[in-house]
Formats: C-alpha cells, sequence, structure tokens
C-alpha cells in the first residue's frame, strides 16, 4: 500500500500524459515479459515519431534510493550540520512510507535554502547522477523523438541533469515551496504538479501527428523493469553521454550514500589532526625528509616516464607548463625537480599563499604585465612553473591554453599531471577557496601522477614561423595524448558560468 502511495504523483502525470495524447489502453503483463519488451524496444532503430516518457527512479537510474541526492543537497547547500541532521533521520526514514519519508528529506534539505543562489542541481548533482545511469534505460530512452522524464524529486534536483546533458524535451518533477526568496522546505501537492505548462507546447507536437506513446518504469505503468532486472544493468559509459561532463562542483568526491556518510563523519575529527600533521611536516620539512613520511599517512605521488634529471640540467632554471587538477599541482613539481620553483597563479587565495612552501605570484590578467613578470622571473634565473589553462578541470579533459606562455623562452618543459582523491575535492568554483588546503590535507588517502615530457623548442613563435595559438595547440596535444584526456576550447570563463553564474573574475590584488 505504502508503495502504491508512493508511487501516486509519477502515475497520475504519466496517465495525465497518455491521455493528453490520446494514447491507445495498454493491458498489463508480467514484469519479465515486460522487461524483455524493453530490452527488444532499446535495440530498435530510433524511430521520429515516438514520444517515450520515463520513470527517473524507476526506468532510468540503477539504484531506488534517493538518499545520497538529498545528502548532496543538504551538504553542499546546507552545510554538515545540515547533513548529519539528515544522517541522524535516516532510521527513521526507513521505518515511515516512502512518500512521507520523501517530505521529510525535501524538509531538511531544502528549508531555508536561498532560490536565487541555489546551483547544486546543474553543478553537483548531474555528476552522480551520471554515474548512476543504466546503459539498457537510456537506451530505451533515446529511442524516441521526444524524450519526457518523470521524477518524484524536486524538479530543480533533476531538470539541469536531464535537459543538459542526457537531452530530454520535458522534465515533470515537484514543485517547491518558497517564502520571500527561500525554500521552505514543503512541496506543492501533486494535483499542481502540471499547472503551468502545456504539454502540447512543451513537446512541439502537432493535433494531427500520429504518434506512438511508449514508457518504462519500475512501478505501474507500460514497461515494468524489475529490481532484479536492473542489479544486471551496466553503468552508462562516457563516450555514450549525449553532452560530456566536463565540469562538476562540490567538495564530496564519493556517492553519499548512509553508510559512506557515517564513515565520512567518524572520519572528520580524525582527519583534521591528520591534516594539521600532514602541513607541519610538509612546510617544516626538506622533500627528501618529508615525501617518504608524508606517504606514510597515505599521501602519495607516483613519477611516470623518463627520470627529469635524464631531460633536464639540475644547475639550470625550468620554464614548465602543467595542466591544472588542483592549486597544489606546482608544488609536486617542485618535489619532482627537487628544486624550488615559482608557481604563476591567478586565483589562488591568501591562505593558500601563506601556507605554500613554495613561492607564488598572481597573475593580473593583463598581458603586457604578465608576460613582461615572467620574462623577468626567468632572466633571474628561477624555474617558473606556469599552469596556462587559468583554472582547475576534475574530469579528463584538457582547457584551452593561453598562447602567452609560448612567447615567454625559445622551450618549455611541458609536465603532465593528475590526481586521485578519495574523499574531497580541493577546488571549487561556489565555495570558500581559503578552505581548499584543508580539504586536500583532510582525504584518508591521495596520489598524485607526475610525468615530465620531452622539451618543446618555442624558439619558432620568436621567429615567426608558426603562431603562439598553434604551438599553444601543440602543448595542449601533447599532454592530453600523455594524460589520455580530450582537448577542449572552454576556458576558464566558460567554467564559471556554467557552476558558480559568473565569469570567474577576481579582484586584482593589492
Amino acid at each position: 500500500m505504502a508503495k502504491k502511495k508512493a508511487s501516486s504523483f509519477l502515475l497520475s502525470s504519466f496517465l495525465s500524459f497518455l491521455s493528453f495524447l490520446h494514447a491507445k489502453p495498454l493491458s498489463r503483463k508480467t514484469p519479465t515479459t515486460l522487461y524483455s519488451k524493453l530490452q527488444h524496444y532499446s535495440s530498435l532503430d530510433k524511430n521520429s515519431n515516438q514520444v517515450v516518457v520515463c520513470d527517473v527512479e524507476g526506468g532510468l537510474l540503477r539504484s531506488q534510493s534517493k538518499f545520497p541526492y538529498f545528502m548532496l543537497v543538504a551538504l553542499e547547500g546546507g552545510g554538515l550540520l545540515r547533513g548529519l541532521l539528515l544522517l541522524v533521520l535516516y532510521p527513521l526514514l526507513c521505518c515511515v512510507s516512502d512518500e512521507l519519508g520523501l517530505k521529510i528529506m525535501v524538509f531538511v534539505s531544502f528549508c531555508g535554502i536561498k532560490k536565487k543562489g541555489f546551483r547544486v542541481g546543474r553543478s553537483v548533482l548531474p555528476k552522480f547522477f551520471l554515474e548512476d545511469v543504466g546503459l539498457e534505460g537510456f537506451e530505451a530512452l533515446n529511442k524516441g523523438s521526444k524524450k519526457v522524464c518523470v521524477s518524484e524529486m524536486p524538479r530543480v534536483m533533476v531538470e539541469g541533469f536531464l535537459k543538459d546533458y542526457l537531452e530530454v524535451d520535458v522534465v515533470i518533477g515537484r514543485e517547491l515551496k518558497e517564502f520571500h526568496g527561500y525554500y521552505t522546505g514543503f512541496m506543492e501537492e501533486e494535483g499542481k504538479v502540471r499547472e503551468g505548462f502545456d504539454l502540447k507546447e512543451l513537446i512541439k507536437i502537432e493535433e494531427q501527428e500520429d504518434i506512438d506513446i511508449v514508457g518504462f518504469s519500475s512501478s505501474t505503468k507500460i514497461y515494468l523493469v524489475g529490481e532484479k532486472d536492473k542489479r544486471v544493468w551496466h553503468p552508462l559509459p562516457r563516450e555514450k553521454h549525449p553532452r560530456p561532463l566536463i565540469f562538476h562542483d562540490g567538495r564530496i568526491a564519493f556517492k553519499p550514500t548512509p553508510t559512506n556518510t557515517t564513515f565520512m563523519f567518524m572520519w572528520l575529527p580524525f582527519g583534521l589532526i591528520l591534516a594539521i600533521f600532514r602541513l607541519i611536516i610538509g612546510v617544516s620539512l626538506p622533500y627528501k625528509v618529508s615525501t617518504p613520511v608524508l606517504a606514510l599517512t597515505g599521501m602519495k605521488w607516483r613519477l611516470k616516464g623518463v627520470h627529469p634529471s635524464n631531460l633536464l640540467p639540475q644547475s639550470s632554471s625550468v620554464y614548465s607548463i602543467e595542466t591544472t587538477r588542483t592549486l597544489i599541482d606546482p608544488i609536486y613539481v617542485s618535489i619532482m625537480l627537487n628544486k624550488p620553483v615559482r608557481a604563476v597563479t591567478y586565483s589562488l587565495s591568501r591562505v593558500s599563499e601563506i601556507l605554500s612552501p613554495i613561492k607564488t605570484v598572481r597573475l593580473t590578467r593583463n598581458r603586457e604585465k604578465d608576460g613582461n613578470m615572467m620574462a623577468k622571473k626567468l632572466s633571474q634565473g628561477e624555474s617558473v612553473v606556469v599552469c596556462p589553462e587559468g583554472t582547475t578541470c576534475r574530469e579528463p579533459y584538457l582547457l584551452r591554453f593561453s598562447p602567452l606562455f609560448t612567447e615567454l623562452s625559445d622551450e618549455i618543459a611541458p609536465v603532465a599531471l593528475n590526481v586521485h582523491v578519495s574523499m574531497f575535492y580541493a577546488t571549487t568554483a561556489g565555495g570558500s577557496k581559503s578552505l581548499d588546503p584543508l580539504y586536500y590535507l583532510m582525504n584518508p588517502s591521495m596520489c598524485y601522477e607526475v610525468e615530465l615530457l620531452e622539451k618543446v623548442d618555442t624558439s619558432v613563435v620568436r621567429k615567426g614561423e608558426c603562431s603562439s595559438i598553434d604551438m599553444a595547440n601543440h602543448v595542449q596535444r601533447e599532454i592530453g595524448k600523455a594524460l589520455g584526456f580530450e582537448c577542449t576550447m572552454l576556458t576558464r570563463k566558460d567554467k564559471y558560468m556554467i557552476l558558480a553564474g559568473n565569469d570567474g573574475s577576481v579582484a586584482p590584488p593589492k
């Protein structure tokens, strides 16, 4: 009875949609028969006159639990205390009906959250939703010329993921009530979900069109998908994403199931002490001593490829270009070279500058001033590390390289870096950058992979034989090839517009 009541919203929305399109009544059959029909349907060619209606939780996602997604909203949108409250209430959620449990999670996660500043649905959740999409469900959904998705979760949570990355045409979800620009934590009544829009207008079909309606779900709809069937579903491969997920935000690097979230809260006090210890060791001791000590605490790094001593003279200054995974990247370049370097950065917080064991200098985004500054440091014999992407990227993609670095020296040393963390991301677009070092050092384990590539002759740029843009693209391709990353023409501005709704500019240094 509880399950039927919990699915009443989806069923009523779906049946309303079918009646609107004058769909023919379909008979209900056993789940096994219907699942085999779904498999057969997903293998057919795309039908240009077909509208596919899908229940997100039942027919698209492999997991039935909605708890991790509300935990992400609570942690990333409300903070640790809100997330802890939701975790404490989890035993209660297991004892009540699905509908009441949903209302409790919505209230705890959204109550008091400012509507205008809420971007978790577009910047954080898409990554975790995409990792949970089943290949079989996606292939069936993708056969229709028009795709409609229905969800029990609030529309603000799922709309960005469905429209931006799965190219869904219409998203039907629960609407949240608000008061003076803040979410109250209550949802609109089920009957009001469909008010305010015209389905005919949304999916752009005409009255006279001959269309076929296909729906699938794990509840009482047309094609039934049982939990046993979904256990053998495969995750959706990255190469099959309609639109690639290049940027995402948030601090949580794992799926916050009840077990994982409990472990995180238990780890926090130990992680804070460990972070302080790691910081003291890293700042006070030389690299040859601190590296093995830090490795014992789970803070490791691995050198790939040829040893730097075989490519670079130890006594000479080095002008290196690196990928940007976190703001700690230049430190590992310094460790690899076993010599002090100066990191040229743009949006490094004051706290990170103070704690950094290497010297840093800020860019002003004035091409002439920045070029003169870097040329001066190189002429003084300093080893300079430049991050031409201008910002970090967590996924296996490289952003556009600024061509300025190719005009300052006759040769450069490209460095390919990648980092793996176990609990927290050390970067943020919408949060406080001052906490970046703390979150990185609090990880139970992390590993940097560093590879020094062959030197690149950039004297051809000064001679006019090659443009600086072509040279920058060449260096980007070489680093991308070494890492197995895809090169893009996206920039810092693109990242911040997607994740934070601004152009990512910062105030000039005083």
